[in-house]
Order: structure tokens, then C-alpha cells, then sequence
């Protein structure tokens, strides 16, 4: 306990007096206050502020909305229980997926800064920080390979007949056939044409277990064959390699694709919050005005309402296993985008009294509505395609790319005017794809501005555009023939455990360290009023439980990675766990140096490194007089309260 003096009739801590810097901070604001933010709208003048009120909203739902909601969460909820799989799924989003949103989005919100330099509050975990920023663009390089694949498709899209409709092409094999048409009347083309012909197929690409042993349509006539839109993403947009051990050449098609993404991007965030926070307004909203028109078209064909029913029907039964409530945990986990960095990122950016306790609500709901929606418009058309071709759905439903790349767009074929269908559908991919690359990669740009502002605050663009340029040779690996292997070990690895460690770190040191009721103090201050009990509760003991759950479930399923049925030599699976490993990294060392720079015992550096920094504190003069002026009234309250002990 700090020494106490009393001075008359009233009690002064000698280590924790503001009076001095309080006024010292009405001084600066009252010398600040003519500056620019009445030109620019910006409250933050030197770091600025998103410009319309919903520009952070839409920004958040976009980063949320991913391919995930598009590609995984169908799958996952028909092979779970259908409708049933609702019931974990909600009760994880309530327990685990909107109290850590809302975290996040308060504490990036209440300093304005990103996730290293947000770490002012504990300097001694800043390490959570850059392993956030370290998640980030690892998965910013893969994950512009999808929006490159997706370029790539939507471009042979725009012709009269889709490429992966018939087997006619020099890509395809004597093996490929059509669904809905005679096996034998399907045009074979010769062989010899050096494309790759092993039929690998990645984890989410495989065949229909069905097709593969030929007893889909009850002959054995289709054992063996492949699909014409499988053919076209194995030999012509992949042309795919043995194994990681020969990677091949450059797909320069690709190539081409991926610096398209990358120019896009670059044009989207050169100026920051300033020119994303309108592009959102398309990329965000883009997607549902798709997924609408898709909708409609899709349950008004025959077979739809099968395909939904399919998609919904309760499989009661399923819920008595643990396996559906490990997934569930793990899809909320993922799909709302806790401990990526790029919800700090994003709400920093947002004025200090917005009211960040209604974002908190909204965008969680919003996310996990579309996955449901997507479903809905994914299985219409599946269920369309099984009444087309007389293949059970079972074997048409796919997860992970395969359903993006190959059977969906397989199933867009049997629409009329399918070009139509294949732009409206790649455009979409494109959009959401967009949006959760915008929050990755301004998670990595605003997080070495705001640690390193002198030197590149007024080189923003630039380095915007070094980034980019690095991230885009980051990617070239990915482009080759054998780039699917890369990218598979990537995404395997990087962010499977490490990234609940770090979220789980988070959680404990702002609930135990930082403390709840400190916490609830800041929101008062930006919101006007203190949250409910529940979220203290969650924020002590129920998410950081759910979190262990979440993290001990998907190390206990995580297996060596495979593609297909190729197996990875083990060089390549050391690989893997160094790049999980790396995110984790920068926790140890950075608590190392910063109690080997601290002065005194190890106890006092300790003591001094897990609180707050002198600085810590919202960012605008005005605000922080506020807050400063509360921590002094909270501390001669406490003063008093002491005085009158003694």
C-alpha cells in the first residue's frame, strides 16, 4: 500500500496525484481546439476517424461475413444434425462469440489504437499483439489466393459457354464426364496434352464417395471418372503437381490474378479508413443483394425445397455427441474474428463516444443470420442439381473450396443463361472476399504506424504499397503448380491453436489484471452508462472456460495435414507447426525484454510491466481530461475511505 499523508482534513496519494496533468491536458485541449477536425469530421485529427456513421459497421460485418459463412457453415450444419445444429451454435455465439467481440471492440475503441500498441494497458503481454499481427499476414497471403482463384473463375465466366460445362476442352481427360448425361456420350479429347491426370484432390475437393466407386446411380459405369468443373479446377486452374516436393512452374494466369488482387486492395486502403470506409458500402452490402437474387431464383427451381429440407431437417440425436458442440464452439470461434487483430484495428478508428455496446449486438446476429441465409441459397440449387442429374444430394454436398470451385459452380450449369448465375456468384466471392482482407491487412498497417508513427505516420501510402508488394512475393509459391500444398500447410497450421491462446491470454489479462470493474468504468465514460452483469461474468469465467473447450477440442482433432490422400513428408509438417508456432513467439520474448529494460527487483518489474503505462488513456485531449479526472476522483474516494481506517 503507497504511503499515505494527510494534509489537513484531506488525504493525498504521493505516487498517484493527477491534478497537474489534468490541467495540463485542459491547457492542450483548449490550444487544440481550433485545429482541423471541424474541416475533416475527424475527432482524432492526427489519426483520424471513419467518416459516415456506418462506415465501421459495415466495415465489422464484412470482416465477419467471410467464405467461411459460405463454404463451411452449410456443410457443417447439414452434417450435423441440420437444424438441430442451430442449438450450439447460438448458445456458443451468446457465450463465447459476442462477449469477446464486444471486448475487443471496447478496449481498440477506448485508446484508438491497434493491437500492438493497444498493449499500453499491460505492457508485459504486448506479445498478444504482434502475434496478432502475425496471424493476420500470414493468412492476408493465402487468402488472397482465394480471391485470385475467384478472379480467375470469374473471367472464363464472362463467355457463352462456361468452360467446366463440357468435356471438350484441352484440359480434359478421356476420364471426364457430365453429370445428367450418358457417360458414354460425353467427348473425350486426347491425353498427351501435359496436364496433370493423378485426380488429387485436396481436403473439401474430393469426389463424391458415391461417384468415386461408381454406385451413385446404382452402375458401376462412373468408376474411376471425373467431373468436367472438377477437371477444370485440378488441370486448368490448378494444373496440379505430384506433391509439395515438386511445386512445378508459375502459373502465370494466375500470377496475373493475384497482382490484380493485390492492386485492388492496395487502391482500397492506400488512404486507410478514408477510402475503405466507403468501398464497404459496396463490398458489404453487395453480397446480400446476391445472395437474394440467388435465393429466389433458387427455391423457385424444382428439387429446391429437397435441397432445404435436406439443409434444416433435425437430427436430434446428433446433439448427444460431443463432436457437434466441438464444431459449433469452433465455427463461432473463427467466423465472428476474435484475436485476429482486426477488430481492435477497426474500432479504433471509431469516435470516442460511438456506441460500441450496440455494434457488439448487431454484428454477431448479422453474421451468423447470413451463414444461415447462405445455406438456405447454397442448398436450393444443390437440391435443383440432385433433381437434375438423379444423384442423390448427399453425393453433391461438398465443404471448403471444393463447394466454392467445383460444385457449385457445377450446379450453376443446369440454370438457363448460367454465365448469368457463374458472374452474379464469382462477383459475390470477390466481395466478401474483399472485406475480410480489408480488416487483416489494416490490422498489419495501422499496427507499425501507431507502434512506429514518426516514422511512417506521413508514409502511410507508401508503405501500404510495400506491404502489399511484399505480401503479393509472399504469395508466388501459391501460384504454382504445386502452390495448393502451400497453401494447405498455411491454412492447417497457422491459425488453428495459437490464435484461441492469444484470445484466451487477452481475455485473462483485461478480466483479472486490467479488471472488469476498471473495464466497466471505461465503457461508462464512452457510452454513458455501464453494461449489464452478465458480460463481467463472461469476461471472468464463462468465455475463457468456453475458450480452454474450444482449444482442447481442436488440438485433440488436429491430425497431420493431408491433401487428399497424399500424405505430407515430415519436413513439411515441421513447417507447419513452426508457422502455428510463430504467432506464439512473440508472448515470451517480449515479456523477457521488457522486464530485462525495466529497472528494480524482479518483483517491482514484474509489479510494474502487468499495469498500465502512464500514457494509457483514450487518445483525444478532451476525453482524456475526462478520464483522468475520473481515475483522480476514484483515487481520493479511496483516499478517504483509507483515512478514515487510520
Amino acid at each position: 500500500m503507497n504511503e499515505m499523508v494527510k494534509k489537513g482534513d484531506i488525504c493525498f496519494d504521493e505516487e498517484f496525484s493527477k491534478e497537474e496533468m489534468v490541467q495540463q491536458s485542459l491547457m492542450e485541449t483548449d490550444t487544440s481546439s481550433s485545429g482541423g477536425s471541424s474541416e475533416t469530421g475527424d475527432e482524432n485529427v492526427g489519426r483520424g476517424n471513419w467518416v459516415g456513421r456506418l462506415d465501421f459497421l459495415l466495415s465489422c460485418i464484412g470482416y465477419a461475413v467471410g467464405l467461411g459463412n459460405i463454404w463451411r457453415f452449410p456443410y457443417l450444419c447439414y452434417q450435423s444434425g441440420g437444424g438441430a445444429f442451430l442449438i450450439p451454435y447460438v448458445i456458443f455465439l451468446v457465450l463465447c462469440g459476442m462477449p469477446l467481440f464486444f471486448l475487443e471492440i471496447s478496449y481498440g475503441q477506448f485508446a484508438s489504437l491497434s493491437p500492438i500498441s493497444v498493449w499500453k494497458m499491460s505492457p508485459l503481454f504486448k506479445g498478444v499483439g504482434y502475434g496478432m499481427v502475425i496471424i493476420s499476414g500470414i493468412v492476408c497471403v493465402y487468402y488472397n489466393i482465394i480471391i485470385t482463384w475467384t478472379i480467375y473463375f470469374l473471367y472464363h465466366s464472362l463467355r457463352a459457354v462456361l468452360p467446366w460445362s463440357t468435356c471438350n476442352n484441352a484440359w480434359n481427360t478421356e476420364n471426364c464426364y457430365v453429370r445428367g448425361e450418358s457417360v458414354w456420350t460425353n467427348s473425350t479429347v486426347n491425353t498427351t496434352m501435359g496436364y496433370n491426370t493423378t485426380g488429387v484432390n485436396m481436403t473439401g475437393l474430393l469426389l463424391p464417395s458415391g461417384i468415386a466407386n461408381g454406385t451413385s446411380n446404382g452402375t458401376s459405369d462412373l468408376a474411376g471418372r471425373i467431373t468436367a468443373s472438377e477437371e477444370f479446377w485440378q488441370n486448368e486452374v490448378l494444373q496440379i503437381t505430384e506433391g509439395i516436393e515438386d511445386l512445378g512452374t508459375i502459373r502465370w494466369e494466375l500470377l496475373i490474378c493475384l497482382a490484380i488482387a493485390w492492386i485492388v486492395i492496395f487502391l482500397c486502403l492506400c488512404k486507410g479508413v478514408k477510402s475503405s470506409g466507403r468501398v464497404v458500402y459496396v463490398t458489404a452490402t453487395f453480397p446480400y443483394l446476391v445472395l437474394t437474387i440467388l435465393f429466389i431464383r433458387g427455391v423457385t427451381l424444382p428439387g429446391a425445397g429437397a435441397g432445404i429440407y435436406f439443409y434444416l431437417v433435425p437430427e436430434w440425436e446428433k446433439l448427444l455427441t460431443f463432436k457437434v458442440w466441438g464444431d459449433a464452439a469452433v465455427q463461432i470461434f473463427y467466423s465472428v474474428g476474435m484475436a485476429w487483430g482486426g477488430l481492435i484495428t477497426m474500432a479504433s478508428f471509431n469516435k470516442f463516444n460511438n456506441n460500441c455496446y450496440r455494434d457488439a449486438m448487431i454484428v454477431p446476429l448479422i453474421n451468423c443470420g447470413t451463414s444461415v441465409f447462405a445455406g438456405l441459397v447454397i442448398f436450393s440449387v444443390l437440391g435443383f442439381m440432385s433433381h437434375e442429374t438423379g444423384i442423390d444430394i448427399k453425393n453433391v454436398v461438398t465443404q471448403g473450396p471444393g463447394l466454392a470451385f467445383v460444385a457449385y459452380p457445377e450446379a450453376v450449369v443446369k440454370l438457363p443463361i448460367s454465365p448469368l448465375w457463374a458472374v452474379l456468384f464469382f462477383l459475390m466471392l470477390f466481395a466478401v472476399g474483399l472485406d475480410t482482407q480489408f480488416g487483416m491487412f489494416e490490422t498489419m498497417t495501422s499496427a507499425f504506424i501507431d507502434e512506429f508513427p514518426h516514422l511512417l505516420k506521413n508514409r502511410k501510402v507508401l508503405f501500404t504499397a510495400f506491404f502489399c508488394f511484399i505480401e503479393f512475393l509472399l504469395g508466388i509459391p501459391c501460384v504454382m503448380q504445386g502452390g495448393i500444398y502451400v497453401l494447405q500447410i498455411m491454412d492447417w497450421y497457422c491459425a488453428t491453436f495459437s490464435l484461441m491462446l492469444l484470445s484466451l491470454t487477452e481475455c485473462v489479462v483485461i478480466a483479472w489484471i486490467y479488471g472488469t470493474d476498471r473495464f466497466y468504468k471505461d465503457i461508462e465514460l464512452m457510452i454513458g452508462f455501464q453494461p449489464c452483469l452478465w458480460w463481467k461474468i463472461c469476461w471472468k469465467y464463462i468465455t475463457p472456460v468456453t475458450i480452454a473447450f474450444v482449444w482442447l477440442f481442436s488440438v485433440t482433432q488436429l491430425s497431420p495435414v493431408t491433401y487428399g490422400k497424399y500424405e505430407y513428408p515430415d519436413g513439411a509438417i515441421v513447417i507447419g507447426w513452426m508457422l502455428g508456432l510463430v504467432s506464439l513467439m512473440p508472448i515470451p520474448i517480449c515479456a523477457i525484454l521488457a522486464i530485462l529494460r525495466e529497472k528494480g527487483s524482479f518483483y517491482e518489474r514484474i509489479k510494474k510491466l502487468v499495469h498500465h503505462t502512464d500514457d494509457w488513456g483514450p487518445a483525444v485531449e478532451k476525453h482524456r481530461v475526462r478520464y483522468l479526472q475520473s481515475l483522480q476522483n476514484s483515487q481520493e474516494s479511496l483516499d478517504s475511505v483509507m483515512c478514515h481506517l487510520y
